[in-house]
């Protein structure tokens, strides 16, 4: 009886929160939208429409509809409105992007319906009054929300594998995570249950996270938390990723699940290639000046080649070579020795530090996708031996490539420069799982949140080319240890 009136409790504190963060995210973007009907009303459409007569009544308001509907759609999309989800200062260059993308489409759609361009001050004044609007705004909810909602604290089930790593990430966003107790999955089934299930009732916990645990036994705890209707976060295996994009069919009376023996089906390939010819054609002519400017650079600072060229790996392991705009050394790897570049790498110029901040280094593969060797979205390529390397220990790294190589995907959107290569692998997975067009616009739109974002360009920390032998290493020490005590 207890248990239920503590579930009744928390599912309303989840409606509660939920509402609370709607209105939150409402109101900014009310305001944000009142901020543009003004300056239409005051100055856009004399400009647009000089005689308000051509202009019937609803013009005005079918104006400003389509402006919340455009600003609505990019907000969503660049995770502008998940006020209690991202970290503060993530939500507010999010909305001031969409902000920005969302001027710069209602500024081409009223240079078009004024019939030649229109003068950028307003325009600008609105962008300055919007994004004061939603850093003093946002800044201010995300502390109601914060102080209405405390961190979610969460029990963590382990195995063997050490947990520094999960635990590291949950303390990288204290706002919304605290784990409050870890538990080792070797105390046995009946006593996990019990210390969860008291744990749960006492209000010491309200979540409980499965790490890399066996099968066979997260099983039997993840129908526990359900049947209970606790909170679970589940880290994936490999082949609960797969699973992600697996069809369910009713052949029989019973579901069943179809992973299929290919990637993507015959249209979904001509329309991603239509659109890699397309969108690389466009953006060499809109990035030539850069390119050039990029290339005289490189050029004039040591007057080493301009371009680097190296041999990857895209589908079905076919090697090619790679373009980049040299930001390292000429003398980078005279050992011969492949290395992923580190933080605070010695052998990256100033020149090159720069251009791999903003990432236009890697403009010149636009040719490679047009070649056919890469693709705007998909697995990054991967050097061939240093694919060797990771198949010593993850022979499941050869998954990604069943599919073209990428210029960006969901290891470069939603990870880091520095992800371990097994979260890099899941989130390629979960691509490859989860293809579709429209989500390939929509990581491709995403990729320019992440060329201003500083996380996304960290280099990799001393040991990561051979991060996962080490990890196999100390879990050899652990076992060892294990045995001999």
């Amino acid at each position: 009886m207890n248990g239920d009136t503590n579930e009744k409790k928390i599912r309303k504190l989840e409606t509660f929160k939920r509402l609370i963060n709607l209105g939150l995210i409402a109101v900014c973007l009310i305001l944000e939208i009142m901020v543009f009907a003004y300056h239409w009303m005051n100055h856009f459409q004399y400009s647009v429409v000089p005689d308000l007569q051509d202009f019937w009544y609803w013009g005005h308001r079918a104006e400003v509809a389509f402006y919340a509907l455009v600003l609505l759609f990019l907000s969503v999309t660049y995770g502008g409105i998940r006020l209690g989800y991202q970290k503060n200062a993530e939500i507010i260059f999010s909305q001031v992007l969409s902000t920005l993308l969302a001027n710069v489409i209602i500024y081409c759609e009223l240079s078009i319906m004024a019939r030649h361009a229109l003068a950028f001050d307003m325009i600008l004044l609105m962008m300055a009054e919007q994004a004061l609007i939603v850093i003093v705004y946002m800044n201010v909810a995300n502390r109601v929300y914060r102080s209405i909602f405390p961190p979610r604290k969460l029990v963590l089930i382990h195995g063997d594998r050490p947990i520094e790593g999960i635990c590291a990430k949950f303390e990288s966003r204290k706002d919304k995570y605290v784990i409050v107790k870890t538990l080792h999955i070797q105390e046995g089934f009946d006593a996990l249950c019990r210390d969860v299930l008291d744990s749960y009732e006492s209000g010491e916990c309200n979540a409980v996270v499965l790490g890399d645990i066996p099968l066979e036994q997260r099983g039997p705890l993840l129908k526990f938390c359900y049947g209970r209707s606790i909170r679970v976060y589940l880290l994936p295996k490999i082949t609960d990723v797969i699973l992600t994009g697996a069809e369910e069919l009713h052949v029989f009376d019973t579901p069943m699940l179809l992973t299929r023996e290919y990637s993507l089906r015959v249209e979904e390939r001509f329309l991603k290639r239509t659109i890699d010819i397309v969108c690389a054609v466009l953006l060499i002519l809109l990035t030539s000046p850069v390119m050039l400017v990029t290339a005289l650079a490189v050029k004039l600072y040591d007057g080493g080649p301009v371009l680097y060229k190296q041999v990857r790996c895209t589908k079905d392991r076919r090697e090619f070579s790679i373009m980049k705009f040299r930001s390292m050394r000429t003398d980078a790897e005279k050992d011969g020795v492949a290395r992923l570049a580190q933080k605070n790498d010695d052998r990256i110029t100033p020149v090159g530090r720069l251009i791999r901040k903003c990432r236009i280094d890697e403009l010149p593969q636009l040719f490679n996708i047009l070649r056919g060797d890469m693709s705007f979205v998909g697995p990054r390529p991967e050097r061939p031996e240093i694919i060797a390397q990771y198949e010593e220990v993850m022979p499941e790294f050869v998954f990604r490539m069943k599919v073209r190589a990428g210029l960006a995907g969901f290891a470069q959107v939603y990870g880091k420069y520095n992800t371990s290569p097994y979260d890099k692998l899941k989130l390629d997975l979960s691509y490859i799982e989860n293809y579709s067009v429209w989500l390939d616009i929509k990581l491709m739109m995403l990729t320019i949140k992440v060329l201003f974002w500083p996380d996304s360009t960290e280099g990799v920390e001393a040991e990561q080319i051979t991060a996962l032998k080490a990890e196999k290493c100390r879990e050899g020490e652990t076992a060892k240890a294990r045995k001999e005590v």
